[in-house]
């Protein structure tokens, strides 16, 4: 066990190496997070990408706007450096991360120490043995590394199983991953974790990284035989890390409502054709669901 401030850090679970790492950077975010309290002034003195992903504060809007149950008790697996963890604590009433990396469960702890209502466990969910369960649970960005910590033939569906047993009667599992048809990689941006062009377009053919993206109708195969009875699909716009707008099946965006920016902050990208013109005609077309750049998924039994 370790305190940082209010945070409990439990190390029963670590295994005494980090199984997952962006490298020297994490040094320097540790550094970052121990001497300043303000997010902002970390992003004014450095603007690499990596340290933009992991502490700007746009990365909570996937899960701000979120209505949580009263008292909730919640569980977000794979926490990382803790990009989302603020915004969970300011709603739930208890909140557990789970997350391989002590380097990065550090960096969380020092980040979020303000908050009494937070715990951190590190090593892997396969191996936590639970006392209890939670009324949410939370996987930003973790699902499609599921390959590397759940080694069976059908690694995606059994994660979501084992998920789905320490949920409490009438819980929800959230989900937040990229699209693998989404509408930036046809336009020119490379795939997100292999930086390859068109890679999940391809089917991830030509990699050996066992990271894989979905479609809908593919995610929604895979929840089907994970026995969830009910899920409701989100659209975050321009993507789930940096959303600026979330759409539902029961809001569409209108053909005028998207902007797309060329920007990218992390690979080179092409510009193949203007994404905001194809998106018009892909709206008055009704298919937005199936290009949309990633999806913020709510699961329940």
């Amino acid at each position: 066990m370790e305190k940082i401030g209010n945070v409990t850090l439990d190390y029963s679970f670590y295994k005494g190496t980090d199984e997952y790492s962006d490298g020297s950077i994490e040094e320097e975010l540790l550094e970052y997070v121990k001497n300043y309290d303000d997010e902002m002034e970390i992003l004014k003195q450095d603007n690499r990408w990596p340290i933009l992903y992991h502490i700007s504060p746009v990365r909570k809007n996937i899960l701000e706007w979120y209505e949580w149950k009263k008292d909730a008790e919640v569980l977000e697996v794979g926490s990382g450096c803790g990009a989302v963890t603020g915004a969970i604590c300011e709603k739930a009433a208890h909140v557990t991360c789970i997350e391989l990396s002590k380097q990065r469960s550090l960096i969380n702890a020092y980040r979020n120490k303000k908050y009494d209502n937070l715990e951190i466990l590190v090593g892997n969910f396969n191996d936590i043995v639970f006392d209890k369960k939670y009324d949410y649970i939370t996987l930003i960005g973790v699902l499609e590394y599921a390959a590397y910590y759940t080694p069976t033939s059908n690694c995606f569906v059994d994660f979501l199983v084992r998920l789905k047993k320490v949920l409490k009667p009438g819980g929800k599992l959230l989900i937040a991953i990229e699209n693998k048809f989404g509408m930036k990689y046809w336009a020119g941006s490379a795939e997100d974790h292999t930086g390859r062009f068109f890679d999940g377009i391809m089917g991830y053919s030509h990699t050996d990284t066992k990271v894989r993206t979905f479609s809908k109708d593919e995610l929604i195969h895979m929840i089907t035989e994970a026995e969830f009875s009910h899920y409701k699909f989100y659209y975050p716009f321009p993507d789930y890390k940096f959303a600026q707008q979330i759409f539902s099946d029961a809001y569409l965006p209108d053909k005028n409502e998207l902007i797309c920016s060329i920007d990218s902050f992390d690979n080179d990208r092409l510009h193949l054709f203007d994404e905001t013109v194809a998106f018009k005609n892909i709206i008055e077309s009704g298919k937005f669901d199936f290009f949309s750049n990633s999806y913020f998924i709510e699961l329940s039994v």
